[in-house]
């Protein structure tokens, strides 16, 4: 194989070349302090070679992926929140005294697996990408072993995601029974509407629902995200979701967008669902960690009425909206290892009473936070919403718009009263906080693009739609 055929799968060379740095500077140096260091200066390569191919003709990889401008902001999404999951991890690494090597190496491992996954043009490649993220993540949940509730969320994770992948796997098996094709190209000339198809389709979004926290397939999401490591919870919230909504949407959007008849209502009824069924659940929990994880579950209800929009400004929007997500969701979590104490893995809602007055700065940031993920202009949040249920109501799809609008306002509750809870009750026992100078930069990059993307919207939005058009026209 020539250097051509491998560069465009370069970012995940230079992604697995910094994974086994990270290892072999752990081995034979043992000095801990640049580690992370090695794996963000990774990160930071695969994104320059992420941003040169993107100024390439797309380029074809032996069939099996493709990298293109959908690709390129996809890549820049999951590197984003790697870079950023590898900084928030490192109070959490040195307070627990775990093991850093081994923990930054499944990290990008995990994001090798994400950015493939963007990039797979052929079924085959969206699987064995989907199993190594997954492989990784197991393990990274239940990397904090002295906690037992750890190592319930990876053996949970682990079996539920297991019965996922298989069922992945026969939706896989069915489509290419229907259509004789592995590939996406192959299987768009052989979509038809047999049962057979259909039914491996309706498999798929199965398989891609339980990796994206869609109702009813995310009863494993709560507990996985109470209970695994913080900076482990964050990551996967963000970059594991975007993962998957790259392929789902490459494919579905994509190559079935001339079948959509027969999976539009599907996927209206599921996101329907997941805003409804996450944000009422997220409207009781005294968990900060718990509570985003239903609040992740009703994003992901958001991102599912721009797939079901099945239009061009949909799939914008859904790129839109999981480029804010990325940094307001990765921003609180932020605020919440800042906030943890060593041996709970978690914060309740009376930790942080009378933060601001004792942190301000952290107070202020994680009001940011809140405010964009309610949905309060200007910030990301809002115009992400606003993009997607333009998109609905533009495929007459206005009752789903509508739902979409009601369930921002019940989320107004949960998120509002973590304010309230920050700036207008009292508590007796000042706020402790495990914070060190690379988690306030992790936060302050997070406030920045929070408010960065809201002030000027139609630059990343016109970045979306060029991506789009690789893959819609």
């Amino acid at each position: 194989m020539t250097y051509q055929e491998l560069l465009p799968v370069l970012p995940e060379i230079i992604l697995l070349a910094a994974a086994i740095a990270v290892l072999l500077v752990d081995t034979f140096l043992g000095d801990k302090r640049w580690l992370t260091w090695v794996g963000l200066l990774g990160v930071i390569l695969a994104g320059a070679a992420t941003y040169w191919l993107a100024q390439q003709p797309p380029m074809d990889f032996q069939g099996m992926a493709v990298s293109d401008a959908y690709t390129a902001f996809f890549r820049l999404v999951i590197l984003s929140a790697t870079a950023l999951g590898l900084l928030v991890a490192m109070n959490w690494l040195d307070a627990h005294g775990e093991q850093q090597g081994e923990y930054n190496g499944l990290l990008l491992l995990a994001a090798i697996g994400m950015t493939l996954m963007a990039a797979a043009t052929h079924m085959l490649t969206v699987f064995v990408a989907l199993e190594l993220l997954s492989l990784s993540l197991y393990i990274l949940a239940g990397f904090e072993r002295e906690r037992a509730t750890s190592g319930e969320a990876a053996l949970k994770y682990l079996l539920l995601g297991a019965f996922s992948s298989a069922i992945f796997l026969y939706g896989i098996a069915l489509v290419y029974a229907a259509t004789g094709a592995l590939d996406f190209a192959g299987i768009t000339a052989g979509a038809s509407f047999s049962p057979l198809f259909l039914v491996g389709v309706g498999l798929l979004i199965v398989g891609f629902g339980f990796k994206v926290a869609a109702v009813p397939f995310h009863m494993w999401t709560p507990d996985v995200y109470q209970g695994a490591p913080t900076p482990i919870t964050a990551f996967m919230s963000v970059a594991a979701k975007a993962a998957g909504f790259a392929a789902f949407l490459r494919l579905f959007v994509g190559s079935l967008g001339v079948e959509k008849t027969a999976w539009v209502p599907a996927l209206a009824a599921l996101a329907v669902l997941t805003m409804t069924v996450g944000n009422l659940a997220a409207l009781r929990q005294v968990s900060l960690k718990r509570m985003l994880a239903y609040s992740s579950i009703a994003h992901a209800g958001y991102i599912l009425v721009g797939l079901a929009a099945a239009n061009t400004t949909g799939a914008a929007a859904v790129l839109f909206y999981l480029l804010a997500y990325a940094f307001m969701n990765i921003g609180a979590f932020a605020v919440v290892i800042a906030l943890e104490r060593r041996g709970e893995g978690d914060v309740t809602l009376s930790q942080v009473r009378g933060l601001s007055r004792t942190h301000p700065l952290l107070a202020a940031a994680m009001a940011v936070f809140m405010f964009s993920l309610t949905g309060v202009p200007p910030f990301a949040g809002f115009f992400g919403k606003f993009y997607l249920f333009q998109a609905a109501v533009q495929a007459n799809l206005t009752g789903l718009a509508v739902v979409g609008v009601l369930n921002s306002a019940i989320s107004a509750y949960y998120y509002l009263n973590v304010l309230v809870q920050m700036y207008m009750a009292d508590t007796e026992e000042p706020p402790s906080l495990a914070w060190r100078p690379v988690l306030g930069l992790a936060t302050l990059v997070a406030v920045v693009f929070v408010i960065g993307i809201g002030l000027f919207p139609d630059f990343w939005l016109q970045l979306a739609r060029d991506g789009m058009r690789v893959i819609v026209g």
